[in-house]
């Protein structure tokens, strides 16, 4: 089973139709990473987050990739086509690349050269943009954190096997982690959480929901975890090396659909824990931290069954 470079097939994809599979054996890049031990996580679907310092405080970051402008792009997309090895292809940082915010930072696994970040095999420079508060561009970002009491609204496992919990946590406690936005107004909602008239956002860190009963590194044994199981009901696997390394592998890849009517994390309770006295923090009333505080104690069946009052 290799994990295939989905984003570099995509920019072909105006030359010739591809379709993205993973095949029997695995990749250099898994082995290498010794995916034989690594921890199996749901891949959550979302968009990617990041907290790290920003005006002196901890900042929920947005993922804006540094992509090539029209020119560059096509001559990038010219030379995939003819050669194999991307790696060979020559960048004009300073002029083949779209403009970004100054505040733009790079991501962390960037490479750099005389000081300027270069692109990945992709051509993208993949990156962050802080999430100022009330943003427009932004805005469902911006509704799971505030900056006024430092705090994010997180999705967990609970202390209870088997129970999720929805609950604040102190930015600081999550510094230099990624995490998944997901909700109403990302990536069509494949979790059911809200609606257009009580839109629900919230941030899962990387890595927290554990695969309790994996799949066998074979890929048969995968396609039928996926098929045949409540477990599997995820948009896919990431698997986590004890050298940082991530190793993903979306439904996609196996030629199986996504999203799915019921999923996984559909299938388990959640409760709300938000004591609003602990916190010294006028909540404005539309908030989502004001709606959850309303909610504290209670508990669902599933995160689609979640509902704010009028």
């Amino acid at each position: 089973m290799s994990i295939v470079q989905e984003d570099r097939l995509k920019y072909l994809s105006s030359f010739q139709p591809f379709k993205v599979l993973a095949t029997e054996t695995l990749s250099e890049k898994a082995l290498e990473a010794d995916i034989y031990n690594a921890i199996p996580t749901e891949k959550v679907d979302g968009t990617c987050c990041y907290v790290t310092t920003y005006k002196g405080q901890p900042y929920l970051w947005a993922r804006l990739d540094r992509r090539p402008n029209k020119q560059a792009e096509k001559r990038f997309k010219r030379f995939l086509y003819s050669v194999e090895d991307c790696k060979e292809f020559i960048w004009n940082v300073e002029e083949d690349f779209k403009p970004v915010p100054d505040t733009w930072i790079p991501a962390k696994e960037i490479e750099f050269s005389n000081g300027n970040p270069l692109p990945d095999e992709n051509g993208h420079m993949p990156g962050w943009v802080p999430v100022e508060k009330n943003s427009k561009q932004y805005c469902w970002h911006s509704s799971v954190v505030n900056y006024e009491a430092e705090m994010a609204l997180v999705l967990k496992h609970h202390a209870d096997p088997g129970l999720l919990e929805i609950r604040p946590v102190s930015l600081s406690e999550l510094l230099e982690q990624t995490l998944e936005l997901i909700g109403t107004n990302i990536n069509a909602n494949p979790y059911g959480l809200g609606s257009k008239k009580q839109p629900i956002h919230l941030l899962v860190p990387h890595g927290a929901f554990e695969i309790k009963n994996p799949p066998t590194l074979k890929q048969s044994d995968i396609v039928s975890w996926f098929e045949g199981c409540c477990e599997g009901k995820v948009e896919g696997i990431v698997w986590h090396c004890r050298d940082g390394c991530l190793i993903k592998l979306h439904r996609h890849h196996l030629g199986l659909c996504w999203p799915l009517a019921e999923t996984y994390l559909n299938s388990q309770p959640v409760v709300i824990s938000f004591n609003r006295n602990d916190y010294d923090c006028d909540f404005g009333p539309k908030s989502l931290f004001h709606q959850f505080s309303k909610l504290d104690g209670q508990r669902f069946d599933r995160l689609k069954d979640i509902k704010f009052d009028d």
